[in-house]
C-alpha cells in the first residue's frame, strides 16, 4: 500500500516536472510577437509625437504588464479588468499621493505602492505592474510629475489600451491561445445574464 502511494507520487511528480519544463516553441513565439508589437507600437507612437529625450509615453510598468498579458495569458492577473483597472487605479493613487506630499519621498513612495495594492485588492483588479505605475507617478522624471492627473490618461490609459488591443489580436491568432481566458468570459457572461433577469 505504501509502496503504491510512493510510486504514484513519483509518477505524478515526474509528470508535473515534465509539463513545467516542457518547451513550447509556438507559445514562446506568440509571446515574443505580442510583446514586440505591443511595446513597439507604444515606442513608435512616442518617437512620432514626443521629443526623443522625453520618455513620457513609454513607462517601465508596461514591460511587466507585457510579461503577464503575452506570456502568462491564463493568469487571473493578466485579464483585461486587472490590466486596465490595476493601472488606472494605481496611476490615480500615485498622482494623488504625490500631490498631497510632494517633497517627502520616504512617505510618498511606500504610500503610493501600498495604497495601490489595497485598492486593487478591494476592486478585484490586482495587477502587479500597477504598483510600479503608482511608484513612477511619485519618483518619475519632472516631466511625468508635471503631468499631474493627465498621467492617468497619457501615458497610462493610452498605453494600457494599446497593450490590450495587441493582446486581443496576437493572443487569439492561433487556436491554442485564448485571451481573455474562457473562465473570465464565462464569469462576465454569467454576471450579464444574472443582471438581465
Amino acid at each position: 500500500m505504501i509502496k503504491k502511494k510512493i510510486s504514484r507520487t513519483i509518477r505524478i511528480s515526474k509528470y508535473v516536472i515534465y509539463k513545467e519544463t516542457l518547451i513550447d516553441f509556438k507559445e514562446h513565439f506568440w509571446s515574443f510577437i505580442g510583446a514586440f508589437f505591443g511595446i513597439g507600437l507604444i515606442a513608435f507612437m512616442q518617437s512620432l509625437f514626443l521629443p526623443k529625450l522625453e520618455n513620457t509615453f513609454l513607462v517601465g510598468s508596461f514591460g511587466a504588464s507585457s510579461v503577464l498579458i503575452y506570456g502568462a495569458i491564463e493568469s487571473p492577473l493578466s485579464q483585461p479588468r486587472n490590466l486596465i483597472g490595476g493601472h488606472l487605479i494605481s496611476a490615480i493613487i500615485g498622482v494623488t499621493v504625490f500631490k498631497l506630499f510632494p517633497d517627502t519621498i520616504w512617505v510618498t513612495a511606500p504610500l503610493a505602492v501600498s495604497l495601490s495594492i489595497v485598492f486593487m485588492q478591494f476592486t478585484k483588479t490586482l495587477h502587479p505592474p500597477g504598483g510600479a505605475t503608482a511608484l513612477i507617478a511619485v519618483i518619475g522624471t519632472e516631466k511625468i510629475k508635471s503631468l499631474g492627473y493627465m498621467y492617468v490618461f497619457s501615458p497610462v490609459l493610452t498605453g494600457t489600451l494599446i497593450l490590450f488591443i495587441v493582446a486581443l489580436v496576437f493572443n487569439n491568432t492561433t487556436a491554442h491561445r485564448s485571451y481573455p481566458t474562457n473562465s473570465f468570459i464565462k464569469r462576465f457572461l454569467k454576471r450579464k445574464n444574472l443582471n438581465s433577469l
